[in-house]
């Protein structure tokens, strides 16, 4: 039987137009593509690696929410 897990995907759009999906779970685990479909698609494939690659299964943290906060920089 398959066993699946649930990991929380972040993606954001880079200054060229392409998403980039990183999970926060995992470190060094991201992806990017053209869409956010072809993202979505490929950090799925990176997820599988990146698990693979290890000899213990990353164990996903309780999604809460995501905010973006504003801060002061210098100029």
């Amino acid at each position: 039987m398959v066993k699946f897990s649930n990991y929380t995907v972040i993606i954001e759009q880079d200054e060229d137009g392409i998403y980039v999906a990183k999970v926060p779970d995992i470190p060094g685990c991201y992806s990017q593509g053209k869409s956010v479909e072809e993202a979505v698609t490929r950090v799925k494939e990176a997820i599988q690696v990146c698990i693979e690659a290890e000899e213990f299964l990353y164990e996903p943290l309780k999604f809460i929410g995501i905010q973006q906060v504003e801060v002061p920089v210098a100029s």
